[in-house]
């Protein structure tokens, strides 16, 4: 532990104490189990391995100014895994079994979760996977749930600032109606090689249209999509994006403060209109954008004039994060506290 810089984490994986483990087997889920070790045993024959029977979910633990450790919106991580799990056939992982994990495996690791002070968080990533040996394209009959936490740092070095993206268009995330809106590996594989030619340009990330016509804003790399103008907070409605948590919370949190809501269809010369927009999800919460280029057209919307955060941003920013934190008053309930 006196090893970690707990101000200068990166966002990637540290061996913590332990895991949590829960298995579906004979149509039931069995005990929780507390393990040690980071490495799974299991058949080379794996539908997880071969069929892509694998879904995952991120969460964060903050350590509060109260000294308090706090988890954000268990219940829809929860709902989400479980939507994941219809969606690719796989047993759905109870909501009251998901909260008993989180809880479980945050308190075995209390040690990891990054002071306050650092800006830094306990990163917790469920993960269900087919574990049933079995060549054949039919779904499993035995399923491995486990929730692993990582200690982290922000998702983008510099932390909540502008970013520019790069529009892609001879590269999807996910097909209409496919499995964009569930949360599974196979989405990011798929986003891969766009996002290693976005870093290669100079940019942060890559950032697609729709899949069918290429007219549509659709996601931002992995994380939602959203456009600030006139008192307005605006986000892609597509049936390939990913639900994010964090996207319906911040709409919540606009409409707190008296702003409007839309979730339509986005075309791309809208956003020449905006007066910011930023890209949002778990792992950097918002990430505003300076910029995007389409090298296509050799447009190029610059967002943020200046290339700074905008005032919105920077205000749903700073009261997500209070919330979070148990600075400002948890008015929907979002918040567990670990006790």
């Amino acid at each position: 532990m006196e090893n970690i810089d707990w101000g200068n984490l990166p966002f990637s994986y540290i061996r913590t104490d332990y895991n949590v483990r829960c298995w579906f087997r004979d149509g039931k889920w069995g005990e929780i189990e507390a393990c040690s070790e980071d490495t799974l045993n299991i058949s080379i024959a794996a539908t997880c391995l071969h069929y892509g029977q694998e879904a995952f979910e991120g969460q964060k633990a903050f350590r509060c100014p109260d000294g308090k450790i706090r988890v954000f919106r268990i219940d829809e991580n929860a709902a989400r895994l479980q939507s994941t799990s219809r969606g690719i056939v796989m047993p759905e992982v109870p909501t009251d079994l998901f909260v008993e994990m989180t809880k479980k495996v945050i308190k075995l690791n209390e040690r990891f979760v990054p002071p306050y002070e650092s800006g830094a968080a306990l990163y917790l990533r469920p993960l269900l996977i087919g574990t049933s040996a079995q060549i054949g394209v039919h779904p499993a009959n035995e399923y491995l749930f486990l929730i692993l936490v990582t200690p982290v740092g922000p998702y983008f070095k510099g932390g909540f600032a502008c970013t520019n993206y790069v529009i892609v268009r001879d590269f999807d995330r996910s097909a209409p109606l496919g499995t964009g809106k569930y949360k599974v590996g196979g989405n990011y594989a798929a986003s891969l090689y766009a996002n290693q030619l976005a870093h290669q340009k100079g940019y942060s990330c890559e950032f697609y249209l729709d899949a069918k016509e290429k007219k549509y804003i659709d996601e931002c790399g992995a994380a939602n999509f959203f456009g600030i103008k006139n008192n307005t907070y605006i986000t892609p409605k597509s049936t390939s994006i990913l639900p994010s948590i964090t996207n319906k919370s911040l709409q919540q949190l606009a409409l707190d403060l008296g702003m409007k809501v839309e979730v339509r269809q986005i075309p791309e010369e809208e956003l020449s209109t905006f007066e910011e927009a930023g890209a949002c999800g778990t792992a950097a919460v918002i990430a505003p954008i300076h910029k995007i280029d389409d090298l296509d057209t050799g447009k190029s919307y610059v967002i943020s004039k200046d290339g700074k955060p905008g005032p919105v941003c920077e205000k749903l920013y700073h009261k997500l994060r209070n919330i979070q934190y148990g600075i400002e008053p948890d008015l929907h309930q979002w918040i567990t506290i670990i006790d």
